[in-house]
């Protein structure tokens, strides 16, 4: 499906849900896909991508952003601590901040660095104990700290469970960032953007629906 098609898909589903147009922003996820696909959806003017790991887009990304200009890189995946120092200077935005000592080290290298992404918290809203992210109970006093600590927690992330409804947790993300205050919602993917659109997504993560079916090897 072509990028033109899937921004379409969401001004339809803004105008469905009575949102402006232009409040969703969509994060093409380029996370082990061909040099070949991501060229063509940059080549074709878009400029917001997503990657899981550090390592594979501190390999491809920096030349990329010289010949592309206004590329805005987003970290969707974990962040472990050793890696924040790097993150720090690649990513414009983190969405995985998920612990206390990660907390702590993004504020230290914030403070050293006088630069620091746009953060939102990840709500392990389905409670899954594979899965990354700060439980839905424990998720207020998260974002205090993180406040306190001056970092700058623009909204909240979640991957809902794959066999779960994916509206209930849309909707719990919502609730949690509607009571601290946060603006910004990032939850929804290929097979349910639409839906968490509905919900007050402002960014959506959309892969394969763009890019295909991953290689991994």
């Amino acid at each position: 499906m072509s990028i033109a098609e899937i921004r379409e898909r969401i001004a339809r589903a803004e105008k469905e849900a009575g949102r402006p147009e232009g409040s969703v922003r969509l994060i093409a996820v380029s996370k082990k896909q061909p040099e070949a696909r991501v060229r063509a959806v940059l080549e074709e003017g878009h400029r917001l991508f997503g990657e899981n790991r550090v390592q594979e887009a501190a390999a491809k990304w920096p030349a990329w952003r010289e010949e592309f200009p206004g590329v805005e890189l987003h970290l969707l995946g974990p962040l472990q601590t050793n890696k924040a120092r790097q993150a720090l200077g690649l990513f414009d935005a983190i969405h995985s901040l998920d612990r206390p000592k990660l907390a702590k080290t993004l504020a230290r290298l914030a403070q050293e660095t006088g630069r620091c992404p746009m953060l939102f918290v990840q709500v392990n809203t389905g409670e899954e104990p594979q899965k990354a992210g700060v439980p839905p109970a424990d998720a207020d006093a998260f974002i205090a700290e993180c406040r306190a600590l001056d970092l700058p927690v623009a909204g909240l992330m979640c991957i809902p469970p794959v066999e779960e409804e994916p509206a209930l947790h849309f909707a719990l993300l919502a609730k949690i960032a509607e009571r601290n205050g946060l603006a910004e919602l990032s939850m929804g993917m290929s097979a349910d953007f639409e839906k968490a659109v509905s919900f007050g997504a402002t960014y959506v993560r959309v892969g394969s629906a763009i890019f295909g079916a991953r290689e991994y090897g």
